[in-house]
């Protein structure tokens, strides 16, 4: 899943100090960006979508590819059709390892709405054209390719490079991460890791910032039941079941949770005012001081309201069940909330919170089942996160924005286990969302020149990251 932050800004950088890798190889980059583009074309042809989940034939491809190297694989499952791909370059053992991920498995399509044919990996007026484009077989073939040219190179490392091409990142997590995670985290234990979840803003073709993700909200379900008589129709009740939850989920959408920000937020604000121009600069800024914060804050629900649900615990009514025949009360309505906590948020003492602003005692407040994920947080102060920003100023010349994904990614159970995670991923035109072309869209699609760059920006960043000093 691909969580981007979507905002207009302009912004040159000048980083003070070189950004060294030494004297080390390098690929022949006009030979790697070739065949980058023929294994992002070949995964792209496979039919990986979830639901119904087979990305056999993608591990496989990795697997066999990898293996031509001279790697040692392992596919590692608890369905067959389902495996995840894992692989390792020893380094010197001076320092933890590093990982980096991606997942083999996109959402599903409707042919019919696509220009090109989804698996057909078509490449037109300098596009290539899929389902998983920029969700998330971008990074998997420039992960794929990183790996194939440390061990081509011999490039000396102090950090083992782990690298795994995950199943079931679109729904089925059982299958990917969290397996490897309960049952295979030795062998992906790691001090960082390079996963999805950021991008680089270009608008007009023009490359603004670069968003990278370094913590996620926690994703729950709130189910509201309200309770009553049964009755006829005709006989209009008080204590309607259908019109208690309507007040109910009326209550919640209006309540404004309390706001507040970690690491992360704070330092996303400051760095997004230091580029915007001076209106937009003075809300971001306010948000820094509790005197302010809900001013701008009242802003930002009605004109930004990402940026709103980045100050927050969030509740979005958005599932009504309730009556089933025009002339019948029901005894019973249903409702389900989205509710996307911040990382430290105190969950039953926000669902007592909920309680208290619907005030009514006929409608039970409880979480209902989700595939939810662990709480975690990166810090953004590490050598990894440095690498990160020189990388990006290096190949992009923008300012690095860190943010708090208000979706979620399967970092969050790596983070959960101590792992720092960073989300990157490769410039994406802002204009392509509006037009159909982003990830999870009608279409999906994204410039080779831009796979290409993103390449080069992850071949650096796991050198500085990873290579020997």
């Amino acid at each position: 899943m691909k969580i981007i932050v979507i905002y207009f800004v302009t912004f040159t950088l000048f980083l003070s100090g070189p950004f060294a890798l030494g004297q080390r190889g390098s690929p022949d980059w006009q030979l790697a960006e070739q065949e980058l583009l023929k294994h992002f074309r070949a995964l792209l042809q496979f039919d990986t979508s979830d639901p119904p989940g087979r990305e056999l034939p993608a591990a496989e491809y990795l697997r066999d590819v990898l293996e031509s190297e001279g790697f040692d694989v392992e596919m590692l499952a608890i369905d067959s059709e389902r495996p995840n791909v894992l692989t390792r370059l020893e380094g010197s053992g001076n320092k933890p390892p590093l990982l980096i991920m991606a997942h083999t498995d996109v959402v599903n399509v409707d042919p019919a709405k696509w220009s090109f044919p989804p698996f057909s990996a078509t490449v037109d007026n300098g596009y290539v054209y899929g389902r998983g484009a920029v969700d998330d077989k971008d990074n998997l073939a420039a992960a794929l390719m990183v790996m194939l040219e440390l061990k081509r190179q011999k490039i000396a490392l102090d950090r083992d490079v782990i690298f795994l091409a995950e199943s079931g990142e679109e729904g089925a997590t059982e299958y990917g991460i969290e397996f490897m995670v309960n049952e295979h985290f030795e062998k992906i234990e790691a001090e960082f890791c390079l996963a999805e979840g950021g991008s680089v803003a270009r608008v007009n073709r023009e490359v603004q910032y670069a968003g990278i993700q370094s913590v996620e909200k926690i994703p729950y379900r709130v189910e509201l039941v309200a309770t009553g008589v049964a009755g006829h129709g005709s006989v209009p009740l008080q204590s309607n079941p259908v019109v208690r939850l309507a007040k109910a989920m009326a209550a919640v959408a209006d309540w404004r949770s309390p706001v507040r920000l970690n690491e992360t937020t704070a330092a996303y604000f400051e760095r997004l005012a230091g580029i915007s121009p001076p209106e937009a600069a003075a809300r971001y800024l306010a948000v820094l001081d509790p005197a302010t914060i809900n001013q701008a804050d009242e802003y930002f629900l009605a004109n930004e309201p990402r940026h709103a649900s980045m100050l927050r615990s969030s509740l979005s009514p958005n599932i009504i069940d309730a009556g089933y025949r025009i002339n019948v009360i029901p005894s019973d309505a249903r409702g389900s909330i989205d509710f996307r906590a911040l990382p430290d948020e105190n969950i039953p003492d926000f669902l007592d919170q909920i309680r208290d602003v619907i005030n009514d005692s006929a409608v039970e407040v409880s979480l209902g089942e989700r595939n939810t994920r662990p709480r975690g947080e990166a810090r953004i102060n590490t050598p990894a996160f440095s690498a990160i920003e020189a990388g990006i100023n290096k190949h992009y010349g923008v300012v690095t924005l860190p943010t708090m994904s208000t979706g979620a990614t399967d970092m969050a159970y790596l983070r959960n286990k101590g792992i720092q995670c960073y989300g990157i991923g490769p410039a994406i035109d802002r204009e392509d969302a509006a037009l159909g072309f982003g990830a999870h869209s009608d279409q999906e699609r994204i410039l080779i020149s831009e796979l290409n760059r993103f390449l080069r920006f992850n071949w650096d960043i796991v050198l500085q990251i990873a290579g020997k000093d």
